[in-house]
């Protein structure tokens, strides 16, 4: 099958899925409440899958992607699609899909979610699958057909989307119960022939071509797995029975994968040529191009914000048409991690509005690149014109550039990221002021963000409430979580920060160099949306931003309450970063903000503060070559933000549902004297690996699941904790939750503290302590 057109087409890889106003967590969320019914979810969701496809069509989007709308997330979908059901949810499955789908997505009272994890090196989050020696697959192509002829019926080129089955096996884990040892990519024979029927069926329905996206080939991958790729692609290339298949990777350069696919029998082939993924130009000269096959290039990122630089990507273009027989234009990657409209952005001002493209912009980006390509730069002369400007506007803003950060980030010294005395002197200090028991019981930081919180917060920013008045109201919050900890028997308490709109963009707002978004939703999770703020300028403090709160919360109660801020590594990856200078000059300036109010919150007591770094292994390079010179200042910044207190002071930080072993020096190299992680949904894993590596220092690996609403039990939280036992000792043993509290409703959080506090009584019993 060879490619039906040479003529330059734009395309994307995948859109947003939440709707202008988040229709779609309404939606779901109003199904799980039993708000909305079956029925009207699938209305809702379907509304918006037409109105994404009209979108880009009437930007100029040839062919349109399907299948990549979810309704929780696509790798889910994908082990649906497969029949790769685990076997405790199965018979939920059976009995109602869409609950069942949902079970495994969340968990319920008495079955265990899937475990979840970062989607490679973005805030993404994906649902693992679990895979074993006896896992059967089995074709379900309802969702990817039905959402074709859909597309068909309303008049487009559609082109569906699955995860190709190497990415597939490549994420999954041992099932419970397998043995830790065992390979999923072994079950690639099984497989195979699933995705050739899924492709047949596909095929039937009308797809012409059909995306298998691979980013699993972008990092580095063994000789057996570059040999399986091999295989793959040879043997679905070999099916008859088949649409014409555009193989995708995306987030980095393919490299030793590139031959692989240059010379399988597959008709098209999606490279990055933004960020790292820019190597990919120079890689594919090398291997001698893709002649014979379509090449879809990646030259609007699809990652972040700030509009394309359209002659720099028509340059790149340019030397690609002689690397293919036919070169069509899209975003890097999909465009699910970016934000919808840049239009919706009204409150911004207009000149620094036109710096930002979100997806509907980047689909114009995208369309306005094919058709220079394809017909001329003079067709888009004005808009490469405005393009010009606009690059010029930002370059010299007055908002980019302050001399007075900028000498400070020059004068800082080593010595300056470096802590002392060392850690096993600040231990003994530290245990001396902070007088706590054997396996002392905390939680990570923010409890339930209630409806009445949301709703304070609303009033404030429509005026229909004063700020004396929005304060009274947090204030009133402060004492409840207060009161609520001192009565459950926490240890270490926070005031629960109901202020904090989110983790980020509430210390965005008090910083200089940062833009706030209204409308900049990005999906995390399910239906979690996070709104990134736009971190456009050098960074200051002008003031301090969290120490009146603990000075309120610290005055109830005779406890240690913890000072609570986010680390710039994390500052940084959930923000939509500047791009005019190297991230690491960009994470120093946060550091030194973070230090200001670190050293403010020890001035007015605080003896416990907690810098949270969850976005830490997140970013990590995805190839090895890459992840020193990101470590070195990754640390160091965070060791800038906490080296400035005395011994006494307990410096906490927090990591969450990510792959940590390709980390551990990292997490030694913070120098953090806690560090509390996700260890419920991968049974205490995380504690395992840290006692492999001879991690030194306190860890407070999690015992309660806050992504899912089941509550656990007592002795479900015991046994958590003595399987962490068995990694860490006690005296260095923390008990708390995975993850804050604000996701959960205020009665599973009351039984599930009750429930662990109650654990570590016991097991403190069980050691005599």
């Amino acid at each position: 099958m060879s490619p039906s057109s040479t003529t330059p087409q734009a395309t994307v890889y995948g859109y947003p899925r939440q709707g202008a106003d988040r229709e779609l967590k309404k939606a779901v969320e109003g199904y799980w409440a039993g708000r909305v019914d079956a029925a009207a979810l699938h209305a809702t969701a379907a509304v918006l899958r037409r109105a994404n496809w009209r979108q880009l069509a009437d930007a100029g989007i040839t062919e349109v992607p399907t299948g990549d709308f979810s309704l929780y997330d696509h790798v889910l979908d994908t082990t649906v699609a497969v029949g790769a059901i685990p076997a405790r949810h199965r018979a939920a499955v059976d009995t109602d899909p869409l609950d069942g789908y949902f079970a495994m997505a969340r968990g319920t009272q008495d079955v265990a979610p899937l475990e979840m994890t970062k989607w490679f090196d973005t805030n993404y989050h994906y649902l693992v699958p679990e895979l074993g020696p006896d896992t059967v697959f089995a074709a379900n192509s309802a969702k990817p057909v039905s959402e074709l002829r859909e597309a068909l019926g309303l008049g487009h080129r559609p082109r569906p989307v699955l995860v190709g089955p190497l990415t597939y096996l490549l994420l999954a884990k041992p099932a419970p119960g397998v043995a830790a040892d065992f390979r999923p990519v072994t079950l690639l024979d099984r497989l195979l022939p699933v995705y050739a029927e899924l492709l047949a069926d596909l095929r039937a329905a009308g797809a012409d071509w059909v995306q298998l996206d691979e980013p699993a080939l972008v990092q580095d991958r063994t000789p057996a797995e570059l040999n399986a790729a091999t295989r793959v692609y040879r043997e679905l290339g070999a099916l008859t029975d088949r649409p014409q298949l555009l193989v995708t990777s995306y987030f980095d350069r393919l490299g030793e994968a590139l031959p692989v696919l240059a010379k399988a029998p597959i008709e098209g082939i999606g490279l990055d040529f933004t960020g790292p993924g820019a190597a990919n130009l120079d890689d594919l000269a090398a291997v001698g191009g893709v002649p014979g096959k379509r090449l879809v290039a990646g030259v609007v990122d699809g990652r972040n914000i700030w509009i394309n630089n359209l002659e720099k990507s028509l340059a790149t273009l340019g030397t690609l048409l002689g690397l293919a027989d036919r070169v069509d234009v899209a975003p890097s990657c999909s465009l699910l991690h970016v934000p919808l409209d840049a239009d919706l952005e009204r409150d911004l001002d207009p000149q620094v509005a036109r710096w930002l493209a979100f997806a509907r912009q980047k689909s114009t980006e995208v369309a306005t690149l094919a058709r220079g390509l394809a017909h001329g730069t003079d067709t888009i002369a004005a808009q490469l014109a405005a393009n010009r400007a606009d690059l010029a506007s930002r370059a010299g803003s007055a908002l980019t550039r302050d001399p007075a950060v900028r000498a400070r980030v020059a004068a800082t010294a080593p010595e300056d990221a470096r802590r002392a005395p060392a850690y096993p002197e600040r231990a003994e200090a530290q245990r001396a002021r902070l007088g706590l028991p054997l396996l002392p019981t905390t939680t990570i930081g923010s409890f339930p963000q209630t409806t009445e919180l949301r709703t304070a917060r609303a009033d404030l920013r429509a005026g229909r409430i004063d700020d004396g008045t929005y304060r009274d109201r947090m204030r009133a919050e402060v004492r409840e979580v207060i009161a609520y900890q001192e009565k459950a028997g926490l240890d270490v308490l926070v005031h629960g920060e109901p202020e904090r709109n989110d983790m980020v963009q509430y210390f965005a707002e008090q910083l200089t160099g940062y833009l706030a978004t209204r409308h900049g939703w990005v999906q995390s999770y399910g239906t979690r949306y996070v709104r990134p703020p736009v971190l456009a300028g050098d960074i200051s403090r002008p003031h301090p931003m969290t120490v009146d709160w603990y000075r309120y919360a610290a005055d109830l109660t005779d406890r240690p309450v913890k000072g609570m801020l986010t680390g710039p590594v994390t500052m940084l990856a959930w923000s939509f970063v500047r791009d005019d200078q190297p991230t690491g000059d960009t994470a120093r300036q946060v550091a030194l903000a973070l230090r200001d109010e670190v050293t403010d919150l020890e001035a007015a007591g605080a003896a416990v503060i907690q810098v949270d770094e969850p976005a830490l292994r997140e970013t990590l390079p995805l190839r090895s070559a890459d992840r020193a010179a990101y470590l070195e200042w990754a640390t160091e910044s965070f060791r800038l933000s906490t080296s400035g207190v005395r011994a006494d002071t307990q410096i906490h930080t927090h990591m969450c549902y990510a792959e940590f072993g390709a980390i551990m020096t990292a997490i030694d190299e913070l120098d953090a004297d806690v560090i509390s992680l996700e260890a419920a949904r991968s049974h205490m894993e995380v504690a395992h690996e840290l006692a492999g590596a001879g991690y030194p220092r306190e860890v407070g690996p999690g015992v309660y699941d806050i992504h899912s609403p089941r509550v656990p039990s007592t002795e479900e939280a015991a046994s958590l904790l003595r399987a962490g036992l068995a990694a860490i000792p006690a005296e260095r043993l923390w008990v708390n939750p995975d993850c804050g509290l604000k996701t959960r409703g205020w009665t599973e959080t009351r039984a599930s503290l009750e429930h662990l506090v109650e654990a570590a009584r016991l097991v403190r019993a069980e050691l005599g302590g």
